[in-house]
């Protein structure tokens, strides 16, 4: 009986990502969006409603990283999981360099979700990237996709601008035009869109084409309360602290006062990447013109985890050298502190604590800000806020009333609401309560993972309203095909069809009785397009898998789901142009008509003469091409990329899908049928078979049967016995 609990499949690619010692801040890439990642693994493991939770993400081999991302399976709890997927290599890159590898991440993907035998209920993506991943996922299993952006593509292009980097430069680091492209298809096809506030549904999602597709859930993150519990915990005695925390403790205040000369005084503490858009440039000149907050108030800037900043990207690079410059132009030694490292587990909610027992301030300056955690975390602390009017910060500020709401590029409006929280304490007392008691009641993990339920069995009705605990019909062909471990893959002309088709009904009908236990899939030279007419007229059945254009195309059941990541695996060193201008002189070459041509695939009419195939090979050698050069029937000539064929599409199906290739029977009769006759598949070549398959006669595991067409593939069937292994 399938367990009606759901499994739930989250990715979040990039970006360095452990269920404990969170190292935010170590780049650009290793911010909020993966603490709320694992976070809301963590609350969805919780709910009664949920089966299993897995968070995907890249696996990562690196000296210059912690080996704890290079375990492929991390355990975090009886329900909840980590799984790293290796791609694009082992080496840590940042995310605008990752999307040529995300193919590959799909498919190996896949094949471990085929070893685990159960398909996912629903895929959930966050940021574009993994929304891709999650899109392709939802696509072939059939299955719902929900997305969560995070940050989106268009706003950070018009911030660029503003800033006044140039769109082509912008373009060239940070790949923009291909995260909208991608973020307007992910819209396209989403079911159901998490925002955390209305601003970003409005404003942000708003500014793209397809804004008004998906539907939009608004549910604002969670905090975990255990963790940032509020400062006045620390004076109660009957509360005892892990070991761990008091050493946190002990070690934030060493490091702070090891800045301060008068390390009593109230602090303002401020927590973010160095980033340009945090705009910590902005609150240091707030604090540096004020002579009388800084008489008054301590500052502490936490940005980012750094050893040498001359390592840094240019971003950060140039954020942190304007900090230290702006602390050297206002003289703010002994006032500012600027530590270079911190701990996310224990450190930073002592770092709140310290704040708030201190009678300080937590100020998030940033110029735009999507929600804000760390408002939510020094709010749940007692430590009162001052935020910039825009974005999350209005939401959180109008829930929570425990801050300000400021105009953050105007820095005498920053400081006088910094000195007014500092100066009155009866505000700050109504804030810090305010604060502690409203994150409670609006901002939990457990609260945002059962709205999110909600939104997801309100999405699985819409998939399969009569029976809740299927996600779509079992006949979508992920699902199909992630359940056969035999293959049947026969070419069409002159194997399957050809001049003598009286065993034709006889082997479509042993397909449909065995369908449960054989997939049925053609390799053809024809396009996807003419093989789909040809089967129609002779009333074959849709193939599961079509292989298509000599084994350059890859279309997954009657959707005709193209394979991306066969596409992306055969496109290395490809130069159709090249070849086509190198070829262009051979006389004794006629190029076929533009309905036969592929991306992938170069034809050619040629008569049969010895020394042709050896000066097209001279010139393509010549002129260091990679291709693949099959000719057949002594009359086609097919070029493609060199690691396309047939063949080796039946090889990258084996491992796409876990299935071992000597499960598969393949079928054909002629040489472009050779490539794939050969190896560890059982093999079978038609009675029919062209003059050219003659020299493989006599070869251990090939089989030649007497019948052409059907009837030799019903031959072959009986002669691996086929159907009995299939059936186990």
């Amino acid at each position: 009986m399938k367990n009606s609990k759901l499994y739930i499949q989250l990715f979040s690619i990039h970006g360095l990502v452990r269920s404990e010692n969170m190292e935010l801040g170590h780049d650009a890439d290793t911010g909020g969006q993966i603490k709320y990642v694992v976070e809301l693994a963590r609350a969805l493991s919780r709910n009664h409603a949920v089966a299993r939770v897995d968070l995907f993400t890249r696996l990562i081999s690196d000296k210059s990283v912690s080996v704890d991302y290079a375990k492929p399976v991390e355990k975090v709890n009886d329900k909840f999981s980590i799984v790293r997927i290796q791609c694009g290599g082992r080496k840590y890159m940042r995310k605008e360099l990752l999307w040529p590898y995300l193919d590959e991440f799909v498919d190996k993907t896949i094949k471990h979700m085929k070893r685990q035998n159960r398909i996912p209920d629903i895929v959930h993506g966050h940021y574009p990237d993994a929304g891709y991943v999650a899109l392709n996922l939802a696509e072939i299993f059939g299955i719902p996709f929900v997305y969560t952006g995070h940050s989106l593509g268009r706003s950070k292009l018009a911030r660029l601008l503003n800033d006044g980097m140039k769109k082509k430069d912008i373009i060239s680091k940070y790949k923009i035009d291909h995260r909208i492209e991608m973020e307007e298809k992910i819209l396209k096809n989403a079911d159901f869109v998490v925002a955390s506030t209305n601003q970003e549904v409005n404003e942000q999602y708003g500014l793209y084409e397809n804004r008004n597709v998906p539907k939009y859930s608004v549910i604002p993150p969670g905090l975990d309360v255990d963790r940032f519990y509020p400062f006045y915990h620390d004076m109660l005695p009957e509360i005892t602290k892990e070991e761990a925390e008091v050493y946190a403790e002990a070690s934030v205040l060493e490091e702070l006062n090891r800045f301060f000369m008068h390390p009593d005084r109230p602090l303002i503490l401020s927590l973010c990447r160095p980033d340009k858009r945090k705009n910590i440039t902005g609150l240091i000149k707030a604090y540096g013109e004020d002579k009388s907050l800084q008489s008054m108030a301590n500052l502490a800037v936490f940005a980012g985890i750094r050893k040498d900043i001359t390592e840094k990207e240019d971003n950060e690079r140039d954020v942190l050298t304007r900090i230290l410059l702006l602390m050297d132009k206002y003289d703010l030694y002994g006032k500012i502190a600027i530590p270079k490292k911190h701990d996310f587990e224990y450190e930073v909610p002592a770092l709140y604590r310290i704040a708030a027992d201190k009678k300080g301030v937590f100020v998030n300056s940033a110029l735009t800000e999507p929600f804000g955690i760390t408002l939510l975390e020094a709010a749940a602390t007692g430590l009162p806020l001052v935020a910039p009017n825009d974005g999350g910060p209005q939401d959180i500020i109008k829930n929570c009333d425990c801050g300000f709401l400021v105009d953050t590029t105007n820095t005498k409006e920053l400081a006088e609401a910094i000195k007014t929280l500092i100066i009155d304490e009866e505000k700050w007392k109504t804030f810090s309560k305010n604060g502690i008691m409203n994150v409670r009641k609006y901002y939990t993990w457990d609260s945002h993972s059962s709205t999110y339920i909600k939104n997801i069995n309100s999405v699985l009705k819409k998939f399969h309203p009569n029976d809740m605990s299927k996600a779509r019909p079992t006949d979508a062909i992920g699902r199909r095909i992630a359940g056969l471990n035999y293959f049947l893959v026969t070419d069409i002309d002159n194997t399957l069809i050809g001049d003598d088709n009286s065993h034709l009904s006889e082997l479509c009908e042993l397909l449909a009785k065995h369908k449960n236990h054989i997939g049925f899939a053609v390799a053809t030279g024809r396009t996807v397009e003419s093989a789909i007419e040809h089967l129609k007229k002779f009333k074959v059945p849709m193939p599961d898998i079509i292989i298509s254009s000599v084994g350059t195309e890859i279309y997954y059941g009657p959707e005709r789901h193209y394979s991306r990541g066969w596409d992306t695996h055969i496109s290395a060193k490809w130069n159709r142009k090249k070849i086509v201008a190198l070829l262009a002189d051979f006389s004794f070459l006629t190029y076929q008509e533009e309905a036969t041509q592929r991306k992938f695939k170069i034809s050619y009419d040629m008569k049969p003469r010895k020394d042709r195939l050896a000066k097209i090979h001279s010139r393509l050698l010549e002129n260091k091409c990679s291709y693949n050069l099959i000719y057949s029937h002594d009359k086609y000539l097919d070029i493609l990329p060199y690691r396309a064929s047939k063949g080796k599409a039946v090889r990258y199906l084996s491992y796409k899908w876990d299935i071992p290739l000597k499960n598969f029977l393949v079928c054909g009769d002629s040489g472009n049928d050779e490539e794939m006759l050969r190896g560890e598949p059982m093999a079978a070549v038609m009675g029919n078979y062209s003059p050219e398959l003659e020299p493989l006669k006599g070869q251990r595991k090939l089989f030649f049967a007497e019948s052409p067409c059907a009837g030799g593939i019903l031959e072959a069937v009986r002669h691996y016995r086929f159907v009995e292994k299939a059936r186990g």
